[in-house]
């Protein structure tokens, strides 16, 4: 072998050398960054296990809040409807009570009035009485 060989040959040796430390190197800190992000992992889900703990009771009480409120606003639709039922039959009856008699009371004062023209129809025997019609035509020029 001559000289320049034997130089290139112990300049591969350790290149291939170097090419192994650093390999063994970056495997090194390969598990190193492993451990780290398996602990981190680890503590992020420590942390978290309180806060979804929490987040399940609070979907649970909310779910429970909106029931409640469903079956109070059930309860006060409920309680509307029937209220304004009862508020239609009062003012119904109340029309009849007022409304009916104010009629028959109507009804009584022109049968009073009737009688009380034909009375006085009766007294007066020689006038006849025109109606307001006949009265406008002779007026009229």
């Amino acid at each position: 072998m001559s000289g320049w060989a034997e130089i290139f040959l112990g300049l591969i040796a350790l290149a291939t050398l170097a090419m192994a430390i650093v390999q063994v190197g970056v495997i090194i800190a390969a598990g190193r960054l492993a451990r780290r992000v398996d602990r981190l992992a680890d503590q992020i889900e420590h942390d978290l296990r309180p806060l979804l703990g929490h987040l399940n009771t609070i979907g649970r009480d909310a779910s429970r809040t909106m029931g409640l409120a469903a079956a109070q606003v059930e309860r006060v639709d409920a309680l509307f409807a029937d209220l304004v039922v009862r508020i239609d039959e009062t003012l119904n009856a109340v029309q009849a009570a007022i409304v009916a008699p104010a009629r028959e009371g109507r009804a009584l004062l022109k049968a009073l009035r009737a009688a009380l023209d034909a009375i006085r129809g009766s007294r007066e025997p020689g006038r006849q009485r025109t109606s307001r019609s006949e009265d406008e035509d002779a007026l009229f020029i």
